[in-house]
């Protein structure tokens, strides 16, 4: 059954013509055998590749970390959300309630705003009195650099003068 014509049979054609070779392209294929270095060219090429796969290998590692790092994200976010709800839930209307995150940012936002007048008004160049108060203060304690004692009026005025603009300043924040 078709047995006979597969058989395996090896069949050998000899060769009439002397096939010659020159002593360099011998030298040559003798050369390159025993040497395990690869060319210049064929290593550069080699590192290219190597280098692409290295760089693609890391973006996709780049990429897949980035999509844990968002999920991870979205859960935590999740999470707080569905916390915060529980608790406002679970608590009662005055004590112990627990603020949301956006009461939060708000409460934030304001502080961050009174910080920013308090600043903004530090600086003594608004109120001249409390700066001449201050620097007759000084020059008195310069002048009575043995008897401090006898700056005493000085110190008062300084005193009022900043009672004064601290009294404006806590009427600013009403």
């Amino acid at each position: 059954m078709g047995a006979s014509q597969s058989s395996t049979s090896e069949h050998v054609f000899p060769n009439e013509t002397p096939i010659g070779f020159s002593r360099d392209v011998v030298n040559d294929l003798s050369d390159r055998a025993e040497s395990t270095e690869t060319s210049p060219e064929r290593q550069s090429s080699l590192d290219a590749q190597i280098r692409r796969r290295i760089q693609n290998e890391i973006d996709a590692l780049k990429e897949q970390e980035d999509q844990v790092r968002q999920e991870i994200e979205l859960a935590l976010e999740k999470e707080n959300l569905d916390r915060e709800k529980g608790v406002s839930d679970d608590g009662s209307e005055g004590t112990g309630r627990i603020p949301s995150s956006t009461e939060l940012m708000g409460d934030l936002e304001e502080i961050r705003s009174k910080v920013d007048r308090y600043q903004s008004r530090r600086d003594l160049t608004e109120f001249p009195e409390v700066k001449s108060a201050g620097a007759a203060v000084v020059s008195c304690y310069r002048a009575h650099s043995s008897t401090p004692l006898d700056c005493w009026r000085e110190v008062a005025q300084f005193k009022d003068s900043v009672a004064q603009v601290e009294q404006q300043y806590f009427k600013t924040l009403q």
